[in-house]
């Protein structure tokens, strides 16, 4: 047969669309054509591809007219990842494979010159698209990648080390190849079983930081309801170490969370089994563009708030990142997702983390310091806060103080509170809020506050007068009932109370910065 199709997938996003390799073998002048908009590393596959099926001591069609189709052709591909098919098609075109048994396989793998498969990205998004698959499909993959797929239940995954151990599964009738003789390779083929989750990764613990009574309680609360937090403070008061410790206070992740969490890092190529289950932290550079915090490029790659959902995003530095970079998080912020439109593609990718943003109060560090005088001008402090608009600060909802500690207090006080401790209150409030509403706190939106605040008269006035006086936003007014919300679950209290509204006010009254 001078005609074969091979199923695999390419990704646009979080998409993993289907795409069949044709593969035409003709009479007429030898030579090898790939089309289907491929990409360079894709067109390049033709050398890596003729060298794997030579070095395999299989019979590469040099006397044919090789044409091999990518379809859909108006879809981009990228990556080395349908080496794997591109081989098989011209291995079924030529007879050497049936054809009719890769019916109901889908194949991706990069191949190396001696017929290797080296993994490839997205494996988690292609095991994904095929969960309600109808009739079911088996997707083949190289290591690396088939335990990245085998994550997701309900889909058959086979890992194979070799392109042999892929032809030998699916060879023409009268086509015969040597057994291999090491144990090793006789296993090279095999199925996966789902993996079992994983223990929680160890994290820092909270105990580690003395004092910071009130950057604790933020924190509590930000893990509790899932919101934003600005640490502000002189140098070395605590507050990178508190945010490094912040997502030991988080609940653990669903099933669903944390596959979508893998398919996203699976994406960027950085997923790893150990941390399978586990909440990201992504610590990016002040350095970074705008680009690789929300994503782009073409086609199109998730950034580090996309690579944080479900997780935290800590931003240490904070003015100090490129301003066109924190304008963009605003949208993420309040959707929970982002857009990225090109003028040939859109992809849209997930972004709900926990936003963890640390700054000091002025240029040198020191405004408000009693042990340090501060050396900056009214001038240089007025543009270093200026860095942070105002929507973007209006769009995170704990503002918290971490003054410097006094030496006795780092050399003579106890240890703090564990993260065990807070931990459990958190996940009990986040518990209540799930219960009561089905989502948290933070991404409570219109009638649903209304519905959920349950505020008494004194409560509403109080929190009227203060949004008179202080000039709030609605959105200002929202996160604060919001948050006020969450301190109230953390009191096992059914509604808001007074006190909870004059906590939740303190948050964001006055910013730190007015200092």
């Amino acid at each position: 047969m001078s005609l074969s199709l091979v199923q695999s997938r390419a990704l646009l996003g979080l998409e993993a669309t289907k795409v069949i390799v044709e593969v035409h073998l003709a009479n007429g002048l030898p030579s090898f054509t790939l089309v289907g908009l491929a990409d360079v590393e894709v067109k390049e596959a033709r050398e890596r591809v003729r060298c794997a099926i030579q070095n395999s001591g299989l019979e590469f069609p040099t006397n044919k007219r090789i044409t091999v189709n990518l379809a859909p052709a108006d879809l981009p591909k990228d990556s080395g990842r349908l080496d794997l098919p591109i081989a098989l098609g011209i291995l079924a075109a030529s007879g050497q494979l049936d054809a009719q048994k890769l019916l109901g396989h889908e194949f991706a793998g990069e191949l190396s010159l001696s017929g290797e498969l080296r993994p490839v990205r997205g494996a988690l998004a292609m095991a994904l698209t095929l969960i309600d698959a109808a009739p079911p499909v088996r997707l083949v993959l190289p290591p690396g990648s088939a335990e990245e797929a085998a994550l997701v239940p309900g889909i058959t995954v086979y890992r194979a080390r070799h392109l042999l151990d892929v032809v030998r599964q699916f060879l023409a009738s009268g086509i015969t190849l040597a057994e291999p003789q090491d144990a090793a390779d006789a296993e090279a083929w095999c199925r996966l079983e789902p993996a079992a989750p994983r223990a929680r990764a160890a994290i820092a613990d909270m105990a580690d930081v003395k004092g910071q009574t009130g950057a604790k309680r933020a924190l509590e609360i930000a893990a509790a309801g899932g919101h934003s937090l600005l640490l502000v403070g002189p140098p070395g008061s605590g507050k990178s170490m508190l945010a490094q410790r912040f997502a030991g206070l988080l609940p653990d992740m669903s099933a669903e969370e944390a596959l979508q969490s893998a398919a996203i890092i699976s994406l960027s190529g950085r997923f790893s089994p150990e941390r399978w289950g586990q909440r990201p932290t992504c610590s990016p550079h002040h350095s970074a563009s705008a680009v690789a915090l929300v994503g782009g490029g073409s086609p199109p790659r998730p950034g580090e708030i996309s690579l944080a959902h479900h997780g935290v995003l800590f931003l240490d530095e904070f003015p100090e990142f490129n301003r066109s970079a924190l304008e963009a998080l605003r949208e993420p912020l309040e959707t929970g997702n982002i857009t990225i439109a090109r003028a040939a593609r859109r992809a849209e990718f997930p972004a709900r983390f926990q936003l963890i943003g640390a700054m000091n109060p002025c240029p040198c560090g020191y405004l408000g310091s009693a042990a340090h005088r501060c050396r900056c001008t009214p001038d240089q402090i007025s543009r270093y806060q200026g860095r942070l608009s105002g929507p973007l600060m209006d769009r995170i909802d704990l503002h918290i103080e971490v003054p410097a500690l006094s030496t006795d207090d780092l050399l003579m006080a106890p240890a703090g509170e564990s993260s065990a401790l807070m931990r459990a209150r958190c996940v009990a409030a986040r518990e209540r809020a799930m219960r009561r509403q089905g989502k948290t706190n933070q991404t409570l939106a219109g009638q649903e506050i209304d519905l959920h605040a349950k505020l008494d008269a004194a409560t509403a006035q109080f929190l009227r007068t203060a949004a008179l006086r202080l000039g709030w936003s609605a959105r200002g007014l929202h996160r604060t009932l919001k948050v006020a919300r969450t301190i109230a679950d953390l009191d096992d209290s059914a509604a808001i109370e007074m006190i909870h509204a004059a906590e939740a006010l303190q948050y964001r009254h006055a910013s730190p910065l007015d200092g």
